[in-house]
């Protein structure tokens, strides 16, 4: 059963913008008190009471030469703090989002995603979507609600060059009139024969992907209970990238066959 007592102290000692600072610096190298107290432009005695605190909560340790190192507790800290800062700086974007179906071993992850920037409106994320595309060179992989005719052709240009793609779509996805008779004068058929194109399907979409070997967009649901077009957080940082990517593997392996007799126009 979890101690919230020591839990609760915990937070205490993080509720400090100093003191989280000086956890943050620590975690890309040892330092003495006096840098850091010429960095922030804070008294000797008030860094020194921080050190202090930090050193009783064994977050930080006193080393040769006076210099202070993260302990093997606060290195563990320092990475579960990119949750609450994520979350808290998103405070109000996630008042009118949810994580929808999303498995609780990513929600844990969920710091992972705090190097990024949301992109508001529609046409800035599809532009922000072609440009995932543009610059994919070995793949492009997606999950799927919907599936703009403008990026079809875009997607097919690619595969061409010679850029993998693998595709999961809703069964109740928004399918636009005409993409049947568009595929077929791109070539979409015979790419998806050569298994240059794969696709799967989900009963259900709620959090979209698109991701390729650079960089990734993510698009969370509305109360609607589907993704977002409206907005997309987006990153070229590795651990957002990667947080995608395993988050597509995951709906891939549990995904069904592709019936194009469930997408209707």
């Amino acid at each position: 059963m979890l101690d919230f007592e020591d839990t609760s102290a915990e937070f205490l000692e993080l509720a400090s913008e100093v003191r989280l600072k000086i956890l943050f610096d620590l975690l890309q190298k040892p330092s003495r008190l006096t840098t850091l107290s010429k960095k922030y432009d804070v008294s000797p005695q008030e860094i020194h009471r921080n050190f202090e605190r930090m050193v009783n909560s064994n977050l930080i340790v006193k080393q040769e030469n006076n210099f202070y190192a993260l302990t093997t507790f606060g290195q563990a800290i320092c990475t579960q703090i990119h949750s609450f800062s994520y979350l808290s700086e998103n405070k109000k974007y996630f008042k009118s989002h949810n994580f929808g179906n999303l498995p609780s071993k990513f929600l844990r992850r969920i710091g992972d995603l705090s190097n990024s920037q949301e992109i508001v409106g529609v046409s800035r994320v599809l532009e922000t979507w072609k440009k995932i595309y543009k610059t994919a060179d070995d793949y492009i992989f997606n999950i799927l609600s919907e599936t703009p005719l403008e990026l079809m052709d875009l997607m097919i240009k690619r595969v061409k060059r010679g850029t993998k793609y693998r595709h999961i779509i809703s069964e109740d996805a928004s399918i636009p009139k005409g993409r049947k008779k568009l595929l077929e004068k791109s070539g979409f058929y015979a790419l998806l024969e050569s298994e240059k194109i794969e696709r799967r399907m989900l009963k259900s979409v709620q959090i979209s992907i698109i991701l390729n070997e650079n960089s990734a967009g993510l698009m969370f649901p509305d109360s609607s209970g589907r993704p977002d077009l409206r907005s997309m957080f987006f990153s070229e940082d590795e651990s957002f990238r990667e947080w995608c990517m395993d988050y597509f593997k995951y709906c891939w392996n549990v995904s069904d066959p592709f019936k194009e007799f469930k997408l209707k126009e």
